[in-house]
């Protein structure tokens, strides 16, 4: 089986997985997920804060968005443009969505969107991970592409990636293709795991 054909059967089996988690789980998961942000400190003191509105199973982020605003932080959801690269608007409980062309809700008429780079911190979905901050995506490329000045910059810097998965979707090792942006931490319903960590180290909290 070539490098494609297994990453489609990985996303294809951990998105089954995800589908089947009950209610209850999914709440227990999104306060799990709270936990683990909490160990984060940009998380408390960014100002620009970037997520995404869960579907088709992802683990929720309804307990991480209250905080934000009442901390005076913004939080924005993605929108994808018409070059396929992504563009951030604010949004706060209660605006209006509608669904873009893959189904995911996005800010109706925004007043004003963000660029990638001007983001502070960024939530960022995903299908698998590594320790090593290491992402298996949808396929799209979107995040890959929108982020890819990082690739060229000293990380840790702005903004801050950090993946957001159940503690499920962790793989020993993800095989990086040259266009992959690796993340900076990793936040499940578990743990809070720092990539940049020395391998020997301790690279969880």
């Amino acid at each position: 089986m070539d490098t494609a054909a297994r990453r489609r059967e990985l996303r294809q089996r951990l998105a089954e997985r995800r589908r089947a988690l009950t209610p209850p789980q999914r709440m227990m998961a999104a306060q799990g997920l709270r936990r683990s942000l909490e160990h984060l400190p940009e998380y408390h003191t960014d100002q620009r804060v970037a997520g995404y509105w869960a579907c088709d199973g992802e683990l929720p982020l309804n307990l991480v968005i209250p905080p934000l605003a009442s901390r005076g932080q913004q939080f924005l959801l993605p929108l994808i443009g018409q070059d396929n690269l992504l563009r951030f608007a604010p949004w706060a409980s209660g605006d209006a969505v509608q669904p873009n062309r893959f189904g995911i809700p996005e800010p109706v008429t925004p007043r004003e969107w963000l660029a990638p780079f001007q983001l502070d911190l960024v939530l960022v979905p995903l299908m698998a991970f590594d320790r090593r901050g290491n992402r298996l995506g949808y396929g799209g490329g979107y995040y890959d592409r929108s982020f890819s000045f990082l690739k060229d910059q000293l990380r840790p810097t702005e903004p801050l990636l950090v993946g957001i998965a159940y503690d499920f979707q962790e793989l020993p090792e993800i095989l990086p293709e040259s266009w992959d942006v690796t993340l900076d931490f990793i936040a499940t319903d578990h743990e809070l795991i720092d990539c940049r960590a020395d391998a020997a180290g301790d690279a969880s909290v």
